[in-house]
């Protein structure tokens, strides 16, 4: 490729939209540029690299027995509707004006849809399909590029098996493909435990990348390698106290005391001796959550606990279900359903909400006094608890998920009616899984984990070339002359070669563009070495330079790129 007669815009300056690495490379670097928030237009450089990566997905796919189709992006709403999903997005998915139709955001029910009638016999099974295709959410805030768009390209597969034990190993294909395409594709990744959310079903896990940009946020043990989504994640740390006796209950006023750190400071208590209460609206009822002082609750973990419709109450609902508002709410009087965290099961001596403004009540037994209630895992994991499996610190940061696997179990084959006959002829629904890769994710982790000051730092994989042939005067018939016959002999071996043949832009520029872009290798014909029969190579990612033979270039590109 000339770069005289490409569309390359690189720019010098970090663009104003941009703020984490990836974004502000790919517009500089001219890989991308946006058309409005959260959807991006792939220019022919970062195109080419996105058709590397899905190459890399295909074979990997086709590997283990996969089958490429290509779905629709625009489904009849009616086949979401069939398995409740058209509620569970919610204002993610994108409705056609009509409302009879859907942009899909994933394509379990599409799949599904297919296999009923088709897949009849157990002789039809096991299935793999796949996809890579366009996909649609409407993100309330896009952010961080690709990373978070609206519009997005996901390879997507499902497995179709008769068993869940064949489930099992359907599930363990995807890993092992999985991991070889984020090795093939250069990543430094780990795998998380993980929420299915939506997508429903049971295992889940999560291929992720440490990053700041990232929107997840794993708990992670260093000694052990536990890892887990904080959506899921579990830890060691100090439980509340059952004392010997129990204290009387006793109302005190608290006059503007809101939070648990004005309340222990008010009552000169520990954050431990306290009960927090959050109030939820479940299927239209409302529920109390108890938390152990300042843990926060975990929705995800909550939702899982009561299944269907979940969400906080609303402020202006809070006096009318408990009669106070938030900071003195309780459990003692409550009148409705109160679920707890394991942190405080049997507590006692607690002091919490009065369910009156501006009153707490202290010297609460959860045993004598709220005989009703029940305990669940709900609380976030905090940097620093200790790992349920060796009881090492954890460490709790931000990360990118590359790819997710579900093993959905028989949630879609029963609302929509896929079966099979057994070998005795008794129907059973299909068994499912489904397994998931952002292939624009795995360029921005790429670009997240491989830059420096100047700019990419491409590696052979996915590099959109192996060698960036620079032209320092192309005014002197020589250098034109040999980089013309560089750039046609190197194509011809077999290399891919971006060569910088502009007149009117000088070696600085080129530099500058050449370190910017990233290619692994640099070759450098200027006036001195080519007197003597020789170019510079340039190694982009150390920075070493090179004085080769011309006769010797290719030999030597080989083993530069080989190693």
């Amino acid at each position: 490729m000339k770069l005289s007669k490409s569309f390359v815009p690189t720019l010098k300056e970090i663009p104003a939209e941009a703020v984490i690495p990836s974004h502000i490379l790919m517009i500089r670097a001219g890989l991308v540029r946006q058309l409005s928030a959260g959807i991006y237009t792939w220019l022919p450089l970062g195109y080419k690299v996105i058709r590397k990566i899905m190459d890399i997905i295909r074979e990997e796919m086709n590997a283990i027995g996969g089958q490429e189709f290509h779905y629709p992006a625009l489904n009849p709403r009616e086949i979401w509707e069939q398995t409740g999903r058209v509620e569970a997005f919610g204002d993610i998915m994108f409705h056609v004006k009509n409302r009879d139709y859907v942009l899909a955001p994933t394509h379990e029910e599409i799949v599904a849809w297919h296999a009923k009638g088709a897949i009849t016999s157990y002789k039809d099974l096991p299935q793999i399909w796949y996809q890579i295709q366009t996909k649609f959410r409407n993100e309330p805030r896009p952010r961080s590029g690709v990373i978070r768009g609206r519009q997005f390209i996901m390879k997507d597969s499902y497995s179709l098996d008769k068993t869940f034990e064949d489930l099992d190993k359907s599930y363990e294909m995807h890993d092992k493909a999985y991991r070889k395409i984020f090795d093939r594709c250069g990543l430094k990744y780990f795998v998380v435990g993980a929420s299915s959310g939506a997508m429903g079903g049971s295992k889940s896990e999560e291929f992720m990348v440490k990053s700041d940009a990232g929107e997840d946020t794993v708990a992670y043990c260093e000694n052990c390698g536990y890892a887990a989504n904080v959506e899921v994640a579990q830890s060691i740390t100090q439980p509340a106290i059952r004392y010997n006796s129990s204290k009387e209950i006793h109302e005190i006023h608290t006059p503007n005391v809101k939070s648990i750190d004005e309340l222990c400071a008010f009552l000169n208590i520990d954050e431990h001796e306290t009960a927090k209460s959050r109030i939820y609206i479940h299927n239209g009822n409302p529920v109390l959550v108890l938390m152990l002082g300042n843990d926060e609750v975990n929705e995800t973990k909550l939702q899982a606990v009561l299944g269907g419709n979940v969400r906080p109450a609303h402020p202006d609902e809070l006096k009318e279900i408990s009669g106070a508002d938030a900071g003195s709410i309780g459990p003692i009087g409550f009148k409705h359903r109160i679920i707890a965290d394991n942190l405080l099961k049997d507590a006692n001596n607690l002091y919490s909400g009065a369910n009156k403004n501006n009153y707490h009540i202290g010297g609460i037994d959860l045993i004598r006094d709220v005989p009703n209630i029940e305990y669940y895992d709900l609380r976030i994991v905090e940097n620093g608890e200790k790992c349920i499996r060796c009881n090492s610190s954890l460490q709790v940061f931000k990360a990118i998920e590359l790819g997710h696997i579900f093993k959905l179990g028989t949630k879609y084959s029963e609302a929509l009616g896929v079966n099979f006959l057994d070998e005795n002829g008794k129907e059973h629904p299909v068994v499912m899984g489904s397994y998931g890769i952002g292939v624009e994710r795995i360029l921005a982790c790429f670009l997240e984990q491989n830059y420096d000051e100047k700019g990419i730092i491409w590696k052979k994989p996915l590099s959109p070339f192996d060698v960036h042939l620079i032209g320092l005067n192309m005014k002197n018939p020589d250098i034109k002359e040999t980089c013309e016959k560089l750039y046609n002999e190197l194509q011809t071996s077999g290399f891919e070669v971006i060569y910088d043949d502009r007149y009117d832009v000088s070696a600085g520029f080129k530099f500058n563009d050449a370190d910017l872009l990233g290619m692994p290798l640099q070759i450098i014909v200027g006036e001195k070495n080519l007197k003597n029969g020789n170019v510079e190579i340039k190694i982009r990612k150390s920075g070493e330079k090179l004085i080769v033979p011309i006769i010797e270039i290719k030999e030597k590109i080989k083993s530069l790129l080989d190693e």
